[in-house]
């Protein structure tokens, strides 16, 4: 049986080098898409992430931290050699950290697994004219696509360029990340556009895209991207971009999720009969408030949290800056935070890196669950409040945080009490450790507010050889925009590397 084999031929030149000849002879064994069932199957291969790790920033941030090399009768732990080698460059802040010399671990390199993404992206969207189907299945995968190029773009653009409203950053004239809009390659490099160009392009796909979503299909599972994951994207998108001018249009486009999806899963529900937390992750997805879930599961990814060995602290783990963050109940009958239980994966009784998937799941642990987006419109109220004094939105925003809180912590048999903060500033902070305490180790979030909030990052990072060195990140560091990775460069010769 012949197999479609278009998606193959993505692969036959590098996604960031010039090509004489895109799309090559076929042999007789591959063939082009006819349908539009062919074409999603197309789509699901080579534009979808599946498994693909792109959020792994977390040892940049305050979330993690240096344990050394442990050592057993003095030899290092076998298993511990390679994440301590692939997180060293990225937790001292390395400015070579993607440098030829330098180790770069499977999933690090964005620049490269996101281009790859964006070329299966423009091969369907490309393909959309020349295959039969109905205008409504075509706007469908038009509507993906558009989303996925946009993620995959929002990605890349806030990972190798400035914050879009970073202190002293004009959009106008920063870089941004090149916009590979065809699957037609051509010849010679590929420049960066300005930051505002970048963010632009990525405005124009999405509501595009979440028109598309809402007006031809209802999505039943969280592996597939409908309507309320594209508005939950725009939510995020708005808010990041860091505008006090879109506030608004973070609070609309929350509430457009939260009009179809707005309830939250107490984490009391994961106690099994014999008061044991299962080991459900929050991205389970069975799980009502997961919008979209993609990425390998991060219980097994080993690149820098390394599997375990008994008596021995790995090279990296969860910060005490931020474990500490959970309110701890005085008992079992009482865990108080039930997040510090479910959102970690433990060596001992300590936490040490994320357990958001399920133990068992291949499923993922990354995407968007409905939390963020009453985090996000939390966050816009609280600022709008600020701005103008409407005590109505602070009231709202205490709302939405309380809600969340109160399927966070453990009420089996102690009630939830509520926060009430009225001044602005102070409910701005509480507000920055919740949203801290939720989004722990997931989607590179603690690294993008970091970034937007100009955060100074200390690290204490122990060598193999037990000496401690101390690297500081300073606020509005030009490392905030990543290096991009020398094959990058190599590759592209009209492509700028980052100061």
């Amino acid at each position: 049986m012949k197999k479609l084999m278009i998606y193959s031929l993505i692969l036959l030149s590098s996604v960031l080098g010039s090509c004489k000849k895109f799309l090559t002879e076929y042999s007789q064994d591959e063939m082009r898409p006819s349908t539009t069932d062919d074409l999603t199957a197309l789509m699901y291969s080579d534009a979808y992430p599946y498994l693909s790790r792109i959020d792994n920033l977390d040892l940049l941030t305050d979330d993690v931290q240096s344990n050394g090399l442990a050592n057993v009768n003095g030899v290092p732990v076998s298993n511990y050699v390679t994440p301590f080698n692939n997180g060293t460059a990225m937790f001292t802040f390395n400015p070579t950290m993607f440098d030829a010399g330098s180790i770069i671990p499977t999933g690090a390199n964005f620049y490269e697994i996101c281009y790859s993404k964006i070329k299966g992206c423009n091969v369907v969207l490309d393909q959309l004219a020349n295959v039969s189907g109905t205008e409504q299945a075509k706007n469908f995968i038009k509507g993906q696509c558009l989303f996925l190029r946009s993620y995959y773009l929002f990605k890349l653009v806030t990972t190798y360029s400035l914050p879009f409203s970073g202190n002293g950053v004009n959009p106008e004239t920063a870089l941004g990340v090149p916009l590979i809009l065809s699957s037609q390659i051509r010849d010679g490099g590929l420049s960066r556009p300005t930051l505002k160009q970048t963010y632009d392009q990525i405005e124009k796909d999405l509501l595009e895209a979440a028109d598309l979503l809402k007006a031809n299909a209802v999505v039943t599972t969280p592996y597939r991207i409908g309507a309320p994951a594209a508005n939950a994207f725009l939510s995020r998108f708005y808010l990041l971009k860091g505008r006090s001018e879109d506030l608004d249009k973070v609070i609309r486009y929350a509430e457009l999720v939260l009009a179809e999806k707005s309830t939250l899963t107490s984490l009391t529900s994961f106690f099994t009969g014999t008061n044991v937390i299962s080991g459900t992750g929050i991205f389970d997805p069975g799980n009502v408030e997961v919008l979209w879930v993609h990425g390998g599961n991060s219980r097994l990814d080993v690149t820098y949290f390394a599997s375990l060995t008994t008596g021995a602290l790995p090279p990296f783990s969860a910060s005490p800056a931020l474990t500490s963050l959970y309110e701890q109940g005085p008992n079992s009958s009482n865990y108080g935070d039930l997040r510090y239980q479910m959102y970690f994966t433990k060596n001992g009784s300590v936490p040490y890196a994320s357990a958001k998937s399920s133990a068992n799941s291949v499923g993922g642990s990354t995407g968007f669950r409905v939390s963020e987006v009453y985090l996000n419109r939390a966050e816009a109220l609280i600022r709008r409040f600020i701005q103008t004094g409407n005590d109505a939105d602070r009231t709202k925003a205490l709302s939405d945080l309380n809600y969340l809180r109160s399927n966070r912590y453990d009420t089996r048999n102690t009630a939830y009490i509520p926060v009430s903060i009225t001044d602005g500033q102070a409910l701005l902070n509480f507000y920055q450790l919740e949203r801290r305490r939720e989004m722990a180790l997931e989607n590179g979030s603690r690294w993008q507010d970091i970034r937007r909030w100009a955060i100074p990052v200390t690290h204490n990072f122990t060598g193999a050889d037990g000496v401690s060195t101390v690297y500081t990140l300073p606020a509005n560091s030009s490392l905030y925009a990543l290096p991009i990775p020398f094959n990058a460069l190599n590759n592209n010769p009209d492509l700028s590397q980052n100061p």
